[in-house]
């Protein structure tokens, strides 16, 4: 794979899993149920999950060989 397609594949693993972790958290708050134990776990998997998501886009070694194409 070229390093625009490594990007792109990791870009989307990373996420895959932010959308599941915000989606988690909306059907929680639509349930009302922000607070307790599995709040916090959902609450701390989206923070991680952007975190990932966040630091890998900011990455000096972002797996590009070139500039990365506007959307």
């Amino acid at each position: 794979m070229s390093g625009i397609d490594d990007f792109r594949f990791k870009s989307h693993q990373l996420l895959i899993e932010l959308d599941a972790a915000t989606s988690k958290m909306m059907m929680m708050v639509s349930a009302r149920e922000v607070s307790g134990l599995d709040w916090d776990a959902a609450t701390l998997r989206h923070h991680d999950a952007f975190e990932a998501w966040n630091s890998f886009l900011n990455s000096p070694n972002a797996l590009l060989d070139g500039p990365v194409p506007s959307v």
